[in-house]
């Protein structure tokens, strides 16, 4: 019996808590990493629904004061400077106030220069941003007058200072030459003019445009008066109102027709259309432009507003079209548009005021404002306050907290039909030139374009990537793996900014010229495989001897390269055959199809190429990792390789293939460089191969730089990327039960 030594006892010892020590400390470094990860993916979560979670909220409004209208007399117009501290009306004796929002106290009073015994009689204002305001006369004339507001900063303290300015001069134009008064009147005013309508009651309209004339002696000229007098149609009107570019002016009878009148050439004026705009019977309580001036807001006897403009119909033809209506609680005694946004504001006869935003065809909020009846509304350039006239001469002034109203359930995924479009759609355009603009939030083209691409990606990759493993996992000779596994497993680490770059740059324009090869490769390829399978089927079995087992493939090489250069060689001359010389051209005449160089078909193979790697190298170590007494006891029992393969093999390899493609999946759909650089990122619904798409990641890389912080904007592109983090979430989670699922049925293989 050998001798025990107490120091081998201890060392074997230490170096089994040493042993022990170490496996504790891997442990816990993977489970805190295993923990981080999950912390990771929960912050990120957390911090998407943060940014998110404002476009959720109601909007809301706040009083903040009321009082007496300054003046004491019923005003003719209300309205705001931008802060909302200063606040203007107009009453008919022909004073200005301008007054404190806050508390009501005047700030400056004055008195307009009227002639000798006239009085206003009616009055209408331009576009809210312009501060143009005109003054119907008495005796037929019409005094035109803009607000302003000049804002300084003494002592470090901000102090606005209202103006009123006479853009046409102080005296008033005449617009009726009979002298009648006014009792209708609109205007709108520009860089290139003032133009006015007038109506005095019968069937006579007066039309007056001044033109600015510049002169030669100093830089501000005079201006060039142009008058034409036509024909009302509708009968007595209620409203007349002009688009802010002065073409066009639509006279509103009180029995509610519409006639549309192009004014583009003030003076020959012609109908474009009259219609009937309410029931009979119903009549018309109020008539606004939404901002930007394409829409009409027809406030009807019956409780709701329309919103109308003009669409294509099928003759080509533009036509005034209702669109959407807005129930209204009480009767509607005042609307006002907002200065910038699609929304509008009702004061109703109970003391309510309503908030509306038509593109997201939805109230967004009803407060009680005051006891009495609302008969004058005026909402704030940013629109963050409200300022109400009762029937009582009372002012009340609230804060109004509305800052995403565009956003909408229907808004963000359903059909909407927006201005100037013809009929509903999906559509994303989140920015454009003006600020009359309505932005266009579908996130559903988005989508679409992202399940297009990578549904393309993944009917490219699919195929190539499992047969291509099942070959090198079950075929092809060892030391040949041992070659073609890296290299294609080291394609994985190829930028992807690399791979848009050539796709844009390289690929679309190659499949444009060579259109016709690259589907003549669907046919040359498997037609030219098979043809050099047989032929090495039927080679002398001499020249096989020269080949070793599971080298065959490497013989298809040049096969597939000379049959690739066949086809794009080939390529013109099927196109002059087939398609007149232009394969693009002759899809769009002959079929329909349009073509655009950065399409699906050159995102599918970019971003295919990119994905293969990852299914490639899962699913050929899935298949490779099949325990070989399967195999050998199905070989041994008669199975062909083949029966064998798809029996055993691909069954008992399923969870792991399954794993693969899932994930290619996810890369495609979460894919940004690729989709940005090959496609024309145009966010259209078309299945066609030859059309572009823009994707969710995409739109999110190109947009986020340039949003403004906290808009509408910022938070919709937060929200895509919380729809993308969602889906892959689900995606995942509901692959891996899949998996599992496959895992447990073929575990007993």
């Amino acid at each position: 019996m050998p001798d025990s030594h107490p120091s081998d006892d201890y060392g074997s010892s230490a170096h089994f808590r040493l042993r022990l020590l170490r496996d504790r400390l891997a442990q816990y470094a993977v489970g805190a990493g295993g923990v981080g990860v999950i912390i990771a993916i929960l912050l990120i979560f957390f911090y998407l629904l943060y940014v998110v979670m404002p476009l959720l909220e109601s909007p809301d409004m706040e009083a903040v004061a009321s009082y007496q209208a300054p003046g004491g007399t019923p005003s003719l117009y209300l309205a705001m400077e931008e802060q909302a501290e200063v606040g203007v009306s107009f009453d008919a004796a022909g004073r200005v106030h301008f007054f404190a929002t806050g508390d009501g106290s005047e700030i400056r009073r004055l008195q307009l220069r009227l002639p000798k015994g006239t009085r206003v009689t009616t009055l209408a204002a331009a576009q809210p941003a312009s501060g143009v305001v005109a003054l119907g006369l008495s005796n037929g004339q019409a005094l035109v007058v803009r607000h302003r507001y000049r804002v300084s900063f003494p002592g470090d303290r901000r102090l606005i200072t209202p103006e009123l300015e006479y853009p046409l001069g102080e005296e008033p134009l005449t617009l009726d030459p009979y002298g009648h008064a006014l009792q209708v009147l609109a205007i709108q005013s520009g860089e290139d003019g003032t133009t006015l309508a007038g109506w005095s009651g019968g069937t006579q309209l007066h039309l007056l445009q001044a033109r600015p004339e510049e002169s030669l002696l100093d830089d501000e000229g005079g201006f060039e008066l142009f008058r034409r007098t036509t024909t009302n149609s509708v009968g007595p009107l209620k409203a007349m109102r002009m688009n802010p570019e002065q073409r066009a002016l639509y006279l509103v009878g009180e029995d509610g027709r519409l006639a549309w009148l192009d004014i583009s050439d003030v003076e020959s004026p012609s109908l474009v259309e009259q219609i009937p705009v309410t029931a009979p019977g119903v009549g018309v309580r109020d008539v606004q432009l939404l901002a930007g001036g394409i829409s009409l807001l027809i406030a009807g006897g019956d409780g709701r507003v329309g919103q109308w403009f003009a669409v294509r119909d099928d003759a080509g033809e533009r036509r005034m079209r209702l669109i959407r209506s807005f129930d209204v609680q009480a009767p509607l005694h005042a609307l006002v548009p907002e200065y910038a946004r699609k929304g509008f504001a009702t004061g109703e006869a109970d003391g309510s005021v309503a908030l509306y935003h038509a593109t997201s065809h939805q109230r967004l909020l009803r407060r009680p404002v005051s006891a009495g009846t609302i008969r004058r509304l005026a909402l704030a350039p940013r629109g963050d306050a409200l300022l109400a006239e009762d029937a009582d001469g009372r002012l009340h002034f609230w804060r109004v907290h509305n800052p995403h109203p565009e956003v909408s359930w229907s808004s963000l995924w359903g059909k909407v039909w927006y201005e100037g479009h013809d009929r509903p759609e999906y559509l994303w355009q989140s920015s454009a030139a003006d600020n009359d603009f309505e932005p266009k939030l579908s996130l559903t083209p988005l989508t679409f374009g992202t399940f297009k691409a990578a549904f393309y990606a993944m009917l490219f990759a699919i195929p190539l990537s499992i047969l291509g493993a099942i070959y090198a996992a079950y075929f092809m000779a060892p030391r040949m793996r041992r070659v073609v596994k890296p290299t294609i497993e080291i394609m994985e680490a190829l930028p992807t900014v690399i791979l848009g770059f050539l796709a844009g740059l390289w690929l679309a324009p190659l499949v444009e010229s060579h259109l016709p090869g690259v589907f003549a490769l669907l046919i040359v390829l498997p037609f030219g495989i098979l043809l050099a399978a047989w032929l090495w089927h039927h080679a002398p079995q001499r020249w096989k001897s020269l080949v070793p087992e599971g080298w065959e493939a490497a013989l298809l090489v040049p096969v597939l390269i000379g049959l690739g250069m066949l086809a794009l060689q080939l390529s013109p001359w099927l196109e002059r055959l087939l398609f007149g010389g232009d394969m693009p051209h002759w899809l769009s005449a002959e079929l329909g199809i349009g073509f655009d160089q950065r399409n699906s078909l050159v995102v599918g193979m970019a971003m295919g190429f990119a994905i293969i790697p990852t299914i490639f190298s899962i699913a050929e170590d899935a298949i490779f990792s099949v325990p070989r007494h399967l195999t050998n006891g199905s070989l041994a029992l008669g199975a062909t390789p083949w029966q064998t393969l798809m029996r055993v093999v691909l069954l008992t390899a399923s969870p792991g293939i399954f794993s693969g493609v899932m994930m290619g999946v996810g890369r495609a759909v979460g894919e940004t460089m690729i989709v940005l650089m090959a496609t024309g990122n145009t966010p259209v619904m078309d299945m066609s191969i030859f059309q572009g798409m823009r994707t969710l990641s995409a739109n999110i890389a190109v947009e986020v730089p340039e949003a403004e912080v906290a808009s509408t904007h910022y938070r919709v592109l937060f929200l895509a990327a919380l729809v993308l983090f969602l889906f892959t979430f689900a995606f995942n989670t509901g692959a891996e039960l899949v998996r599992q699922r496959l895992r447990r049925k073929y575990s007993s293989l």
